[in-house]
């Protein structure tokens, strides 16, 4: 490796390493001249299903899928769990209540649960499906009508699912892309170039 590549691999950014172009409303274009949708799915507990349903659930989800002549591709991601909302509501019971017993409890829930979620050994996992197509003028009124479609299918089994925005396009791509990517939900998604470093 010469030192004309060795710069031009310090000003490498993120972005060209990934291969995205850009991220607007519900697309992402690549830099190979792709557009992409993404539709999450909401993950549901098959444990909480007899074998009659899972099997009824099985059969559903094969015959809306066998319409499907494009290809695809199914994305499982596990993420840290938000535990947020729950030490927020906690952190309200504190301050609202005279109990020092109850203050005492919930102190010691809230320390136990933070370190839990730091460890690390409490991940969600969230499904995705990918779909996309070769990049022209126009062509993203047909890739949105193809994910509305796909994700009819899904619900038409009871499977609930959502196209995802911009904003969440570009959390899922740092959740797939960039290791220290920390569970933020009010992240800021304004584009910024960060560069490698060696």
């Amino acid at each position: 490796m010469n030192k004309k590549d060795k710069i031009d691999n310090k000003k490498e950014t993120a972005q060209d390493f990934v291969n995205v172009k850009d991220i607007k409303d519900k697309f992402l274009y690549t830099r190979d001249e792709k557009i992409i949708s993404y539709i999450q799915i909401n993950p549901i507990d098959i444990n909480l299903l007899s074998k009659r349903e899972k099997q009824t659930l099985a059969r559903t989800l094969t015959a809306e899928l066998t319409s499907e002549r494009k290809i695809f591709k199914f994305i499982a991601v596990s993420r840290p769990v938000d535990i947020s909302p729950l030490l927020t509501e906690y952190q309200n019971i504190i301050s609202n209540t005279t109990n020092q017993k109850q203050k005492e409890l919930l102190r010691h829930e809230i320390y136990s649960i933070s370190n839990f979620a730091l460890s690390g050994e409490v991940v969600e996992r969230q499904f995705y499906i990918m779909l996309w197509e070769d990049y022209e003028e126009g062509i993203e009124r047909d890739i949105l009508k193809r994910a509305m479609e796909f994700a009819s299918k899904l619900e038409s089994s009871s499977i609930k699912c959502s196209i995802l925005t911009e904003n969440k396009i570009v959390r899922l791509c740092n959740l797939i892309n960039n290791p220290a990517y920390t569970n933020i939900e009010d992240t800021s998604f304004e584009p910024t170039i960060p560069f490698l470093k060696d």
